[in-house]
């Protein structure tokens, strides 16, 4: 209990300490590329640092897993440097014994990461999009979905319009059951529309079955115009609506379940979100893959050799489970492979292997 205790300690300092280079590393780099991305709309220092901190935690968050893996191997070379294995081998402790308490570690931080770490980056990440947007001046379109339908905000002839529909095609391009009002600036709504469908084409929205009110009119009801047919310039178009919606990670990972329902109930495809769902819930089991893939690889006394070239492997078999869940998520968010076999497979193969491969050279 005692060598456990102190392995799990060992493991934690080190997790903490590669995280800690990690972010000051993430966070001078991409400083240096706000002010590159921003330095035209007169981004100052003060302005660049803010953004970087407000994306500092979710680049940080990507790369836990590697920062589990190099966390275990700098703990295990550690080790192995003041001979502190061989003792702890000589009294008889195996393999998975040893590894067993910072595995336990890391899966706890992965625990503490999806459920604590999560929704800091979710918040910090839209506060970024938001800054970054108004700097960038490309603000004009978002799109959110409620339980009350889809709601939609554009730019169009220099007024604003909103657009709520209680339904919408996977790719967004046809509403059904549509209202729209027309806001001049500084006079309020001036217009309003409600029609049974709306079909966005190149350059306009086409509206059936509509009926237009001018609200600038004393009695907009009395002089209320039907149209079979009515067509709104837009300069939107189906992509440019699917891309304003947040990415999956500017939502608390507890708040997902419901997003993806309220989707579904639109009408959206979820099935990005439904993959980043599970690819959040198996994190835990991706740290605990990395610890078991730095050890196998570096739970050796530094006389037994090769130690740099045994260090290399295990990175190049830590960036290869690192990609390989990056190309199932990719796999998974097209509907090529289940959304749970997207996000759980790579760690639990990644583990399994590091396993095979520790009890293999145990044995031998």
């Amino acid at each position: 209990m005692i060598l456990s205790r102190y392995m799990a300690r060992r493991y934690l300092v080190s997790f903490l300490g590669v995280m800690a280079v990690m972010a000051g590393i993430l966070l001078l780099v991409d400083m240096v590329e706000q002010l590159r991305r921003f330095g035209g709309a007169g981004v100052g220092f003060a302005t660049a640092l803010q953004l970087a901190a407000l994306r500092m935690p979710s680049s940080l968050y990507a790369v836990l897993p590697l920062i589990a893996l190099l966390a275990t191997l700098a703990m295990f070379v550690a080790l192995a440097r003041s001979s502190e294995l061989v003792v702890v081998r000589a009294v008889g402790r195996s393999a998975l014994a040893v590894v067993a308490a910072p595995a336990l570690v890391g899966l706890l931080l992965g625990l503490a990461a999806i459920s604590v770490l999560n929704p800091v980056v979710a918040a910090t990440a839209k506060q970024y999009d938001q800054l970054a947007a108004r700097l960038g001046g490309d603000d004009a379109n978002l799109l959110s979905v409620s339980r009350d339908g889809l709601w939609l905000r554009e730019a169009a002839a220099g007024r604003q319009r909103v657009i709520r529909a209680l339904q919408a095609t996977a790719d967004g391009s046809r509403l059904s059951d549509v209202s729209i009002l027309t806001f001049a600036p500084g006079t309020g709504p001036v217009k309003q529309i409600e029609a049974m469908s709306a079909e966005l084409t190149p350059g306009a929205w086409r509206l059936r079955e509509a009926r237009q009110w001018d609200l600038t009119l004393p009695n907009p009801e009395a002089a209320v115009t039907l149209h079979a047919e009515l067509a709104l310039p837009t300069d939107l178009t189906p992509t440019a609506l699917r891309d304003s919606f947040g990415p999956p990670a500017t939502i608390p990972l507890w708040e997902l379940p419901g997003f993806i329902a309220t989707l579904d109930r639109a009408g959206f495809a979820a099935l990005e979100h439904r993959v980043w769902l599970q690819r959040e819930l198996a994190m835990p089991l991706m740290l605990v893959a990395m610890v078991l893939i730095g050890a196998s690889f570096t739970l050796y006394h530094i006389r037994a050799g090769h130690q740099g070239l045994r260090v290399l492997m295990a990175l190049l078999a830590g960036f290869g489970a690192f990609f390989l869940r990056d190309f199932a998520q990719v796999l998974g968010e097209n509907g090529q492979i289940p959304a749970m076999l997207a996000a759980w497979s790579p760690p639990a193969v990644a583990a399994l292997l590091a396993l095979g491969l520790m009890l293999q050279l145990e044995e031998g």
